[in-house]
Parts: C-alpha cells; structure tokens; sequence
C-alpha cells in the first residue's frame, strides 16, 4: 500500500485527489493550514509559508504532490515587487522547502514519485497573467530540473491546468454569465473540475506512468495547442 504526502488537501483538487487514493485504501497524509473534512490517515496543520518546521514524518514517502498556489491576476503595471514575491514564495519556494524536507522520506521509497503544478498560461501567453507565469514557469524549469537530478530513483512531473472549478477560482466564475465566457474560451466548452485534474495527479503518482518523468502535462481542455 502506498503512502502520498499531499500539501494543501484541505479543499479543491487536494481533496478530490486524498479521497480518491483512500477509496482505493491507500494511506494519505495531509499537511494543510485547515482542518480538513475527509478522514486522513495522518493530518498535520501548519502553514508552509511560516517559518516553523514542517511536520516530521518517520515512514518512507511514495508520493509527493504540492497544491498550494494563486491565481494573481493584475496589469503589469499595477503590480508590485511584493506581488512577484509573494507569488514565488507560495507557489516556487515552498514547494522547493517541502522537496527538501520530505526527500529522505522519498528516498526510502522503491516507485517514488513529486507531482507539481503550473498553469496553462505558462504555455500560453495571457494577459494579466504576470506574476502567476512567472512563477508556475518557474515550477514547470524545476520540474525538469528535478526529474535529471534524480533520476532514476524519483519521478517528477508537472499537471498545467486551465481554469479550474475550485474554491481558488471561485471569484472568476461566480456569476452565470463569468461561467459561459470561462467555458466557450475552451474547445471542450467546458472548465475543468477538481476531479479532471485529481485524476491526472493519480495516474503521474501511480505505477502506470513509470516510464514518464520530466513532463508537463496540459489538461486545459484543449487550450493551449487548438484554436
């Protein structure tokens, strides 16, 4: 039975993403800044961004997948030095604290696997999406960055969402009309949910992608490669 370390599983794809893999009786440990509705096997709360240490864990580590992010969306010009940096601290630096952490614990593992996030507007250039891509391209540089240096051990991969129907997202799509217009800019007519991407998560973390690491992998419903 396999053991995943999931941060931020609190609500949105973490939590579609924990309560897929317990149906399937394997152990989830949460470290999240709330307290979570689903029963986790193991639950710590802390908040990533503190300068507190992050909750130790004795047991080997098969799956590594970091949640946390933020959908920063201001003019160029409106943005300042702090919102870039806020950005990379959230979605770069924490993710990179958590890796080095957690890394004995995946290290014990014989089908150890990271799985991070970017976004679609990395691949495809968006406007008022500044601060975000450049943060998420930086996660998609490191992703590849990782999966070179530890090969063959460990596998890294990366999931580039397009807009996603999770309480991050809520205020984009929170009329009828906000909805329809996110939904016809996709070739699906549709945005994504939660599952789309838990799904997606699953299939990197598990045995049936072992022969794939160093990849982005785009569910967008088409948006970054149709017209």
């Amino acid at each position: 039975m396999k053991t995943t370390l999931i941060i931020g599983a609190s609500s949105g794809i973490g939590k579609a993403l924990a309560e897929s893999l317990i149906q399937k009786n394997e152990t989830v440990i949460s470290i999240s800044r709330t307290i979570p509705e689903s029963p986790y096997s193991h639950f710590y709360k802390h908040d990533i961004l503190s300068d507190d240490e992050l909750p130790k864990i004795s047991e080997p580590i098969d799956g590594i997948v970091f949640c946390p992010g933020s959908i920063n969306l201001k003019s160029f010009r409106a943005l300042k030095k702090q919102d870039f940096l806020a950005d990379f601290e959230l979605n770069v630096l924490s993710a990179i604290k958590c890796i080095q952490f957690y890394y004995p614990n995946l290290v014990q593992s014989q089908v150890a696997s990271i799985v991070l996030y970017s976004t679609v507007a990395v691949n495809t250039g968006m406007a008022f999406h500044s601060s975000v891509a450049a943060s998420k391209g930086a996660i998609e540089g490191l992703t590849k960055a990782l999966a070179a240096e530890f090969a063959p051990k460990i596998r890294v991969n990366c999931v580039a969402p397009s807009l996603t129907n999770t309480p991050l997202a809520e205020r984009l799509i929170n009329t009828p009309e906000k909805l329809e217009a996110s939904a016809n800019r996709h070739p699906l007519k549709r945005i994504g949910n939660d599952t789309d991407i838990a799904n997606a998560t699953e299939f990197l973390l598990s045995e049936k992608a072992s022969w794939i690491t160093g990849q982005i992998m785009h569910v967008d419903g088409g948006m970054s490669t149709l017209k």
